[in-house]
């Protein structure tokens, strides 16, 4: 098999890792609450050849899936808990967006 045949066969299985459905994992149903899984996903390939024939080029490559938070709906409330101890930017801007909203409708309905 040559260097392209090869790396096209593992971009292939790649794709197949890399989805919407590892990244947002399952949802978890328990009472009123739904807990959905966010994970990060890393991949790295390398490939090389001499280009003298079969059996004179290489290919490696890894794939990490690392959860990284959780995401609750309860009664309509969508809260962010990310996993390690100290909140991201991006997820306190996530966990404020329900409230902001909420603020902001009930200021025009006035």
């Amino acid at each position: 098999m040559s260097v392209k045949d090869t790396v096209a066969a593992l971009l292939s299985e790649v794709q197949k890792i890399a989805k919407s459905d590892t990244v947002f994992g399952e949802p978890i149903v328990a009472g009123d609450t739904t807990l959905i899984p966010v994970s990060k996903i890393s991949v790295g390939l390398a490939a090389g050849g001499s280009g003298k024939g079969e059996g004179s080029s290489g290919i490696g490559g890894g794939v990490q899936v690392t959860p990284i938070a959780l995401v609750s709906v309860t009664n309509g409330k969508v809260s962010v808990h990310t996993m390690d101890n100290g909140n991201t930017d991006i997820a306190r801007i996530i966990n404020l967006a329900p409230d902001l909203i909420e603020a902001i409708t009930k200021k025009l309905k006035k």
